[in-house]
């Protein structure tokens, strides 16, 4: 599922408009840019764990699995070399 945005709406913000369509998961892994309050009760009532870091500004820290976390980074580099292979394609 592809879902567009307006470019000035938070990550959590969208992340509320695809819930209805997450597969069935163990743990949801993201960025700093999901942390929410309300995406974190709404992962909890689907049974869904999640490894989100919180954001500086965050009165109380948020604990999740740093462990996990650092998993993230494989998926962030596929997606760079997905970029790069397009450019390679497009030339």
């Amino acid at each position: 599922m592809l879902r567009l945005t307006a470019g000035q709406v938070s990550d959590y913000r969208g992340a509320d408009t695809v819930l209805d369509a997450l597969p069935k998961a163990d743990v949801l892994i993201a960025d700093k840019g999901y942390d929410s309050d309300r995406l974190r009760e709404a992962l909890a009532e689907r049974g869904i764990k999640s490894c989100i870091p919180g954001r500086a500004k965050r009165k109380e820290p948020i604990i999740y699995d740093t462990e996990l976390y650092k998993s993230r980074n494989l998926i962030e580099r596929l997606f760079g070399r997905l970029k790069d292979w397009r450019r390679i394609a497009t030339r």
